[in-house]
């Protein structure tokens, strides 16, 4: 026992200040690097690397799941259950008010020198474009061929060469569109480019709506012909409401939803609300909302927000908080704080956009239901009608954060709607561009091995800072501190001496 005790003491005379500044300085290197991996892999996934692969690898080796139990087994197809919600909840959709590219994004573009649009945002409407603008038959028209060859493309310039190569061989809906929406610089050159793509549209339409039950080619044709129509009276609706003709735009979206009533996956619904709005006609607002804010009919926010505005518009110019809180809240303005928890637990994310607590960029061509992405379209178009009624964002701003606490946490179930989905982080980060802060629910907080990392980073860093400031002693600390380590194991050695034979100890130690 004395030999392994003067050994160790040899061991620690020998070691100098230089090894102890070194052993620090390369711990805390490394610990630093494992620092800026890991907030890297967090800032971009939203988890943290070594949790993950603890949970998804480490703790089936070592047990820490078992498939027999009934319990465990349910619970799996509750989680699995859960998960294609999630994945329903997490299809991505075309914005109904998406802006003009020609028109309005690249504007953005040339002031700013930013990129509004992500490259996957502009993918998706591409594959959009093919499928609503396209079918099996185009080959039989050449220039209906050549827009079949321009949908795909991804320069913006060849995709507009195409469109003109088009034109020049016959009159071409598509072709129009993509020159109203890419090449076009203002509004007005965009309409008139709409109104040429309506008249060779309805012809169109009319013509394979004669000839639709001949076959599967001709209704294929017929589809393709109806989605150009549609898209080309929609299109030109929003520019009348953007160049100032709302009554004009609402008559239109009108009849465009009598003319085409299976449509609702376009939303047209959305545009007529924001319109109606912009108005101020409340009693038609409300009449729209009475048919589409229905249990049987997927959500947005545009549905949410403007129910809980009509709401808050009938309290909201005689709200205060001091009276509410000694009086209590009247039936009235109970319904309105309702209205306003549903709509915040639809998108928790509308709320600071609305109150100016976090700065609006121009919308994404596609949204995320309940995400982000969809907050920023609602709100750039939507915040100006919450202005217009007064008290409404007093009213907002005193109820929102209420919401949070009928959640249940975590958020494996809701309060009104599905539980919220986990996707919406990672697919907004896709939709929104570089410059924007996306906006997380609910707010993760740091893992663990963030927070440890940093720590043991700044802890040895400031180890080798002080040893190379005071070699002496450091040394005389660290020498005490490994002697205090090993007492415990000196003890046991002594105890473990004392009770085994001399002769069976000395040829343990020399094994």
């Amino acid at each position: 026992m004395f030999g392994t005790e003067s050994s160790l003491s040899m061991f620690l005379n020998t070691l100098t200040p230089k090894f102890y500044v070194a052993l620090t300085g390369t711990s805390s290197l490394i610990s630093g690097l494992i620092l800026i991996f890991e907030w890297w892999y967090f800032r971009k996934y939203g988890t943290s690397f070594i949790e993950q692969v603890s949970v998804s690898h480490l703790r089936p080796l070592l047990g820490g799941v078992d498939n027999s139990s009934p319990t465990n087994s349910n619970s799996s197809n509750g989680d699995a259950d859960s998960n294609r919600q999630s994945v329903s909840e997490c299809k991505v959709w075309r914005n109904p008010l998406n802006l003009f590219r020609g028109a309005e994004y690249n504007r953005y573009t040339w002031v700013t020198g930013r990129e509004p649009l992500t490259y996957y945002d502009m993918n998706l409407s591409a594959q959009d474009h093919q499928t609503f603008f396209t079918c099996d038959s185009d080959h039989l028209r050449p220039a209906d061929a050549i827009m079949q060859k321009a949908w795909r493309e991804r320069n913006p310039q060849a995709r507009i060469s195409a469109a003109h190569e088009s034109l020049e061989r016959e009159d071409c809906a598509t072709a129009s569109i993509l020159l109203a929406e890419e090449e076009a610089t203002t509004i007005v050159e965009a309409e008139k480019l709409f109104k040429q793509a309506l008249k060779t549209g309805e012809g169109c339409y009319r013509r394979s709506q004669q000839l639709q039950h001949h076959g599967a080619q001709y209704e294929a044709q017929h589809r393709r012909d109806t989605n150009v129509l549609v898209y080309i009276k929609r299109r030109l609706a929003m520019c009348s409401r953007k160049l100032g003709r709302t009554r004009e735009a609402v008559k239109m979206l009108r009849d465009l939803m009598k003319e085409f009533p299976l449509l609702s996956m376009f939303n047209i619904h959305e545009n007529l609300l924001e319109s109606l709005l912009e108005l101020q006609n409340y009693a038609d607002v409300q009449a729209v909302l009475a048919k589409y804010d229905d249990i049987s009919l997927p959500k947005s926010a545009t549905i949410c927000y403007t129910a809980a505005l009509l709401k808050a518009r009938a309290v909201s110019d005689k709200f205060s908080p001091e009276a509410a809180s000694r009086r209590g809240l009247s039936t009235a303005e109970m319904n309105a704080v309702e209205a306003i928890h549903r709509a915040v637990e639809f998108n928790p994310h509308v709320p600071k956009y609305l109150l100016e607590m976090k700065s609006l960029i121009l919308p994404p061509e596609h949204i995320l239901k309940r995400g982000d992405s969809e907050a920023i379209a609602y709100a750039f178009f939507h915040l100006q009608h919450w202005k217009r009624v007064e008290g409404a964002l007093n009213l907002l701003h005193c109820t929102w954060e209420g919401t949070f606490r009928m959640i249940p946490y975590p958020l494996e179930k809701g309060h009104l709607f599905y539980p919220y989905p986990i996707c919406t982080e990672t697919a907004d980060r896709e939709l929104l561009p570089m410059f924007h802060e996306v906006s997380v629910y609910p707010k993760k907080e740091l893992p663990f091995f963030i927070l440890f990392t940093a720590g043991l980073c700044s802890f040895t860093a400031m180890l080798a800072l002080l040893t190379h400031q005071f070699p002496e002693l450091m040394g005389v600390f660290a020498k005490a501190f490994l002697s205090t380590l090993f007492a415990p194991l000196n003890f046991i050695m002594e105890k473990v001496e004392s009770i085994l034979p001399s002769s069976l100890w000395h040829q343990l130690t020399r094994i």
